[in-house]
């Protein structure tokens, strides 16, 4: 993974997960990071600039994998999209939230490196 990858993180209302993902990932070297939510009234909603933008989508939930097939239908065909299984169920930058975004994450990251 030569050239930096734009990772995109999707969760509902863009307040405490997708956000945590976004702070963990853009302070690193080799990558771009950005977040945003799915439904109306996130404080920054999916758009196609942030779908046409990522190499990788990750989205906490399956619901969220499904929003973005309905709205993205035709974008989303080429793009490598996660679901991560993360409830909602932790504020920004839990310690615990953080340690499961950087262990999925990066495991994630590895096998498509390796593959």
């Amino acid at each position: 993974m030569k050239n930096r990858l734009n990772l995109l993180f999707i969760c509902s209302r863009n307040q405490w997960r997708s956000p945590t993902g976004e702070e963990i990932w853009r302070r690193r070297p080799g990558f771009n990071a950005r977040s945003a939510g799915t439904s109306p009234s996130a404080r920054k909603t999916v758009g196609p600039a942030d779908i046409r933008w990522a190499d990788f989508i990750f989205v906490m939930e399956k619901k969220h994998k499904n929003r973005l097939l309905a709205e993205f239908t035709r974008m989303m065909d080429h793009k490598r999209l996660y679901i991560l299984d993360i409830p909602d169920e932790y504020q920004y930058m839990d310690p615990e939230l953080v340690d499961e975004l950087e262990c999925k994450v990066s495991d994630i990251l590895e096998r498509e490196e390796n593959s």
